[in-house]
Parts: structure tokens; C-alpha cells; sequence
């Protein structure tokens, strides 16, 4: 109980202070995506919360928007048209190395995860922490434990908590962790966590976002 009621009080507290340190970064940023490629500034993809709750992360647009049938739709439409780019992008644990649907802006937003800022706000709100378990999304978790049947205890045990905008596989490789090795890791920090591990990941965060280590 003392550790849930301290680390929302600092979840709340904390990304007030980020929303309002960041705010002039993210007002800059919004105007580069807006006059850089078309589309919406922000993306909001469905991904799996806490005790399986779905909801839409909040993310700033790095992808380009394609036309398919005459209508406007975002890169994750894209894949379904190009049967083996989307096997490329399952097999490597849901990302491309070099990914065709990515814009300028968006390789710097990616390179040192400006991308994720606007998740501050789902954080606010109380879907996400701003330390806790990667925020996957539901077919990613459905394929993923078919490729790796010995995750699937691991995934049980971080469905248990908030997932979180940083944790501790984003300070220790980011997308150079396979999933299988991704989930023990989250999985091992909901055993262990404590409001001084917590602290010591936030506090790591942004040392990793400045090196870029294991960005895409």
C-alpha cells in the first residue's frame, strides 16, 4: 500500500514538473512534424495496461502517413500491403533496423526517444507509471509468446502493474533485448521494485536518451 500511494504521488508530481521542463521541446517539435510531412502531430497506438486493460499511448507521429484506397492511414496500415516487411518487423521483436516508414524528423525523435515525451500525459492520467514494465501491444504479446511459450509466466507477472513511459530494460539495451529476455527482465523488476529502485531508473533515463543507446 505505501509503495503503490508514493510511487502515484510521484508519478503525478514528476510529470507535472517533465510536462513543464519538456514543454519547449515538445512546442518545437510539435511545429517541426506539423510542417515536415503530412499528417496528425501525435499518434496514439493501442497498447496492453494494467490487468489487461487496453488503452491509447500517446506518442508523438515519427512515421509517415500512406495512402491506401484513397484514404490517409498510418504506417502501421502499411505493413499488411507488404507481406514480407511485416515478417521482417515480427521476427525482429516488432522493429526494423533501417525502416523505410520513418521521417527525417522522426530519426531524431526515435535517436534520443523525444517520440515517447507526450506519454507524460497518459502517466498524468493513470494509465501508464513513469517507471514500470514496456507497454506492448496486444497482438505483439499474442504473437511474441508463441515464438518465446516461456514467457508467457513473465508476461502474467507484468500484467499485474502499470506499465511504464522508462523501466529497466530502456536503461540497460532498449531494442538490442530480444522479447523473451525483455519480459524476464520487467518481470524480475516487479519482484524487486522499491521507491529507491524506481528513483534510480528515472534518474538513469535521461543519461540513456542523451547517449542513444540501443535506439532505432
Amino acid at each position: 500500500m505505501f509503495y503503490d500511494l508514493t510511487k502515484r504521488t510521484i508519478d503525478i508530481f514528476g510529470s507535472l514538473v517533465a510536462l513543464v521542463i519538456f514543454s519547449p521541446i515538445m512546442i518545437l517539435l510539435t511545429m517541426l512534424i506539423k510542417l515536415t510531412s503530412t499528417g496528425p502531430i501525435f499518434y496514439m497506438p493501442e497498447r496492453v495496461g494494467k490487468e489487461g486493460k487496453l488503452f491509447n499511448m500517446l506518442k508523438f507521429r515519427s512515421m509517415h502517413m500512406y495512402k491506401i484506397k484513397g484514404k490517409l492511414v498510418h504506417a502501421e496500415k502499411y505493413l499488411e500491403s507488404h507481406p514480407k516487411l511485416l515478417r521482417q518487423y515480427q521476427k525482429n521483436s516488432f522493429k526494423l533496423t533501417r525502416d523505410p516508414r520513418i521521417t527525417p524528423i522522426g530519426k531524431i525523435l526515435r535517436k534520443f526517444s523525444l517520440d515517447e515525451l507526450p506519454q507524460l500525459v497518459n502517466v498524468l492520467i493513470g494509465d501508464m507509471s513513469l517507471v514500470g514494465p514496456r507497454a506492448y501491444q496486444n497482438d505483439e504479446l499474442i504473437h511474441q509468446q508463441k515464438v518465446y511459450p516461456a514467457s508467457r509466466k513473465y508476461v502474467k507477472i507484468i500484467s499485474k502493474a502499470r506499465p511504464g513511459a522508462s523501466g529497466p530494460w530502456q536503461v540497460s539495451g532498449r531494442s538490442f533485448i530480444n522479447f523473451d529476455k525483455r519480459v524476464e527482465m520487467d518481470a524480475k523488476y516487479i519482484k524487486r521494485r522499491s521507491i529507491i529502485y524506481d528513483l534510480w531508473i528515472i534518474i538513469k533515463t535521461p543519461f540513456v536518451m542523451i547517449s542513444t543507446q540501443g535506439a532505432i
